[in-house]
């Protein structure tokens, strides 16, 4: 079903999410979702108003974009009360900065001086903003939504959402230690829009989620379902109970289920897949898969004896860390992914953040010594994703040495310098799994924040949050059903066969042209082609598994940054 590779690039060049092409072509005559255009049906006009659909707390930097065909310096714009109609702000617009595709002038529209709560819709030359609004909590459900994706992307007996229980015969087969026989390595999480499972992205996802409660314990309290349980720990616990299985017997690791195959036999549900009893684990080892998985059970071994008191439990996951963290010396420096997924080129980050975890779960200070040496080798790394977190581990690092601010500051001084010339203030390049850069970007700015007090990059990270949700070029929020337009045909199986519904999905987000040449995919929606550039171009088809994939590790990033504007 989809033909699948990654590749890996550090420091603003390309790094990959995953994706499967479709040789299925029965189902392609799906219904596709009416399309949402804002008041004045933008599609069909030559400018447009680009802001963050949800909108602004009252303090924020507040700014919106006008990107037209004709030069709009020195018009005016106003922004009214959609209630009232009342105009509440006006102001000349700027000159341009820069042009876009087919579009010359970009003008950015400052607004940061309108506090009040209440509703509002921004107009200009007869163009019209979508409807925004101003307020103190109106993040406050999008963390909701985003933990929701990740029901959906259960595998195994683990109460899934929108299909059954699925995949219960994880694992036949171990490739690479043929003597093991069976292995029980049901539950976790689907990768992606397909069907496989990975030790890298699993213990990163786990991780990231572990970290947001400690990050702030009283604000992740939120327990919708009533069980008892912080809604953020209850999804956290699904990881680590895979990755407790993952390490199947002493110095060994899984790191996959699943091989290509499952990108091959076309659209189905997961409880209807053709190969849920053909479906091999690989086992591997590698320094940075022994840091992430030490550093997720780590952690996780602190929260339940300190919030759940869960003692035996708590014993169980800093055993398998203890353990895993040991094989440290005689491990590989990264481990070699049997079909070239989510390969890591570096490990110094990931094992530096175990290192960390390591000490704050045991107080042995040789962790510390170790964590500390690990993150300055690690340096900074320009960028964020799966692979690149030298910066979470700095920060963790960061309360042991000075040293850890500068190399942080060193990214966000990067970032920073390139959003003041963009435009639509992207903080970094395009990638494959920009929206997941963007998000790292903002939560790298709010880490820095918290450990110096300092607002300096404040507006970095609202603008990479604003991208996300609407100002952009295409006028899209990638967060599905958050805003008034958002990414409504994912590459998901499961979003396929639920007519596109895949709450809190986050999709990869727009991508280099040149990245997207390499692949013949055979898109149906051309929807916002008028809004791509030669260079940077994004689809929301449900065959675009380029631009239009959601992932667990974007969800897993982007629950630590909405959680921070509630």
């Amino acid at each position: 079903m989809r033909k699948r590779t990654f590749l890996f690039f550090i420091a603003g060049l390309f790094f990959s999410s995953c994706f499967f092409s479709s040789a299925n072509k029965a189902e392609d005559n799906v219904k596709l979702i009416p399309v949402v255009t804002d008041d004045r049906g933008d599609l069909v006009s030559d400018m447009f108003i680009r802001l963050n659909q949800i909108g602004f707390r009252k303090n924020d930097v507040k700014t919106a974009v006008i990107l037209s065909k004709k030069d709009m310096g020195q018009k005016k714009f106003i922004i009214k009360d959609t209630k009232s109609g009342k105009e509440v702000f006006s102001a000349t617009v700027p000159p341009s900065m820069a042009g876009w595709g087919n579009f010359n002038f970009c003008h950015v529209l400052d607004f940061t001086g309108l506090r009040s709560d209440g509703s509002y819709v921004i107009e200009s030359e007869g163009a019209r903003s979508s409807n925004f609004r101003i307020g103190d909590n109106i993040y406050n459900t999008i963390v909701d939504s985003l933990l929701l994706f990740f029901r959906v992307q259960r595998c195994g007996p683990t109460n899934p959402h929108l299909h059954k229980v699925c995949h219960l015969y994880d694992s036949p087969v171990v490739v690479g230690d043929e003597a093991a026989g069976k292995v029980d390595v049901t539950g976790g999480w689907h990768d992606a829009g397909d069907f496989t499972k990975f030790l890298n992205t699993t213990a990163f996802t786990t991780y990231m989620l572990l970290f947001t409660y400690d990050f702030n314990p009283k604000k992740m309290e939120i327990d919708r379902n009533k069980d008892g349980a912080p809604d953020v720990l209850e999804e956290a616990r699904v990881g680590l109970d895979l990755l407790l299985r993952m390490n199947y017997k002493p110095g060994k690791l899984i790191i996959q289920v699943q091989d290509r195959r499952d990108q091959t036999v076309g659209w189905r549900l997961p409880e209807n897949d053709t190969l849920k009893f053909d479906r091999p684990a690989f086992a591997g080892m590698g320094k940075n898969l022994i840091g992430i998985y030490s550093a997720a059970l780590a952690m996780g071994s602190r929260i339940w004896r300190e919030r759940f008191k869960e003692n035996a439990f708590a014993d169980k996951l800093l055993a398998a860390a203890t353990n895993v963290f040991a094989l440290r010396g005689s491990a590989p420096d990264v481990d070699t992914n049997p079909i070239g997924l989510y390969q890591d080129s570096k490990y110094e980050g990931k094992l530096a953040l175990g290192a960390l975890e390591m000490y704050l779960a045991t107080k042995n200070n040789r962790y510390l010594t170790e964590a500390i040496d690990l993150a300055k080798k690690a340096n900074s790394d320009y960028w964020w994703s799966w692979g690149n977190i030298n910066s979470l581990a700095q920060y963790r690092v960061a309360k042991y040495s000075n040293e850890m601010k500068q190399l942080i500051e060193n990214n966000l001084v990067a970032f920073n310098d390139n959003r003041k010339k963009m435009p639509f203030g992207e903080g970094t390049s395009f990638s494959w799994g920009t929206t997941h850069t963007y998000l790292g970007i903002s939560m790298q700015a709010i880490l820095f924040r918290d450990l110096t007090k300092s607002n300096l990059y404040d507006s970095l990270a609202t603008y990479q949050r604003d991208y996300v949700l609407g100002k952009n070029p295409w006028g899209v929020s990638f967060i599905y059903n958050i805003g008034s337009r958002f990414t409504r045909y994912f590459h998901s199986q499961v979003a396929h066969f639920n007519g596109g519904y895949l709450p809190g999905a986050i999709a990869a987000g727009p991508a280099p042209a040149e990245i997207l040449k390499g692949y013949e995919i055979p898109r149906t929606n051309f929807m916002y082609d008028k809004f791509n550039s030669p260079d940077v171009k994004y689809y929301d088809d449900r065959h675009d598994y380029v631009t239009n994939e959601p992932t667990i590790v974007s969800n897993a990033t982007g629950v630590f940054v909405f959680s921070h504007f509630y």
